[in-house]
């Protein structure tokens, strides 16, 4: 009996482990050993791609971004660079990792340059809203006329999920990186809201709030109102599986 329980337990734990979703946000709480105070560390998962973004917590400055497609199979954690800020010759780079769950947190560890690099993120939220999702946009409206395009090496990417948003323009060919912002949002009864920690143009703008319309037809985003300018906007945003084709 005692052996069957004991089984029974080790199943249940591996069940739970291998179930553990990445989507969400998380935050960087200790790398090698020392705890992540002076900078903020925010990492996006969702729809198999990730995005982060880094800055001082003392004066908003950006310090980098990096991000691109994952994979996560029996505790190995793949990483594929599209946009890489600090070394953008990683840029197409595939980087293998192992993952583990300690008390519910996501500890990351791999040797790189012959150095151990061991990290441990805590997640900050999974909550989902009518935009959570990995977007690439494909259109634009401008008084009645709607263009669209299909994106190739040079794209902007929205990844949105527990509430935490993050934009990304670049070319993964190459290898240039042309800048985010990020911060906190909310997605409710067609009123979407950004509030901005981040910005690698102008750290300025962080704590502003932007406010904005918001519809989803036909699975994509239809976003609208005003920019920083006054300017109205009006873009469409494609689920990033559908609107990104690759090479």
């Amino acid at each position: 009996m005692k052996t069957i329980i004991l089984f029974f337990t080790a199943f249940f734990l591996f069940s739970w482990v291998d179930a553990q979703s990445l989507d969400g946000a998380w935050k960087l709480t200790h790398q090698n050993g020392q705890e992540v105070k002076d900078m903020e560390y925010i990492k996006i998962y969702q729809d198999n791609y990730f995005a982060f973004g880094a800055k001082g917590v003392a004066d908003n400055q950006f310090l980098s971004a990096g991000g691109g497609p994952f994979t996560l199979s029996d505790g190995k954690y793949t990483e594929t660079l599209d946009f890489f800020t600090l070394d953008p010759l990683q840029v197409g780079k595939s980087n293998i990792y192992t993952l583990d769950w300690v008390n519910e947190k996501m500890v990351i560890s791999s040797e790189i340059n012959r150095k151990m690099l061991v990290e441990i993120w805590e997640k900050v939220s999974e909550e989902k809203d009518d935009l959570t999702g990995n977007w690439v946009i494909t259109g634009r409206k401008r008084g009645e006329e709607i263009t669209r395009s299909t994106p190739a090496a040079r794209r902007t990417v929205k990844i949105l999920s527990g509430g935490r948003f993050q934009w990304i323009a670049f070319n993964s060919e190459t290898k240039e990186f042309s800048g985010t912002g990020g911060g906190t949002y909310t997605a409710k009864n067609g009123k979407y809201i950004e509030n901005i920690t981040f910005f690698s143009r102008d750290d300025s703008r962080v704590g502003a709030s932007l406010d904005f319309n918001y519809e989803v037809i036909d699975g994509e985003w239809h976003h609208t109102g005003l920019s920083s300018k006054g300017d109205p906007i009006y873009e469409i945003w494609t689920p990033y599986a559908i609107g990104y084709k690759g090479k």
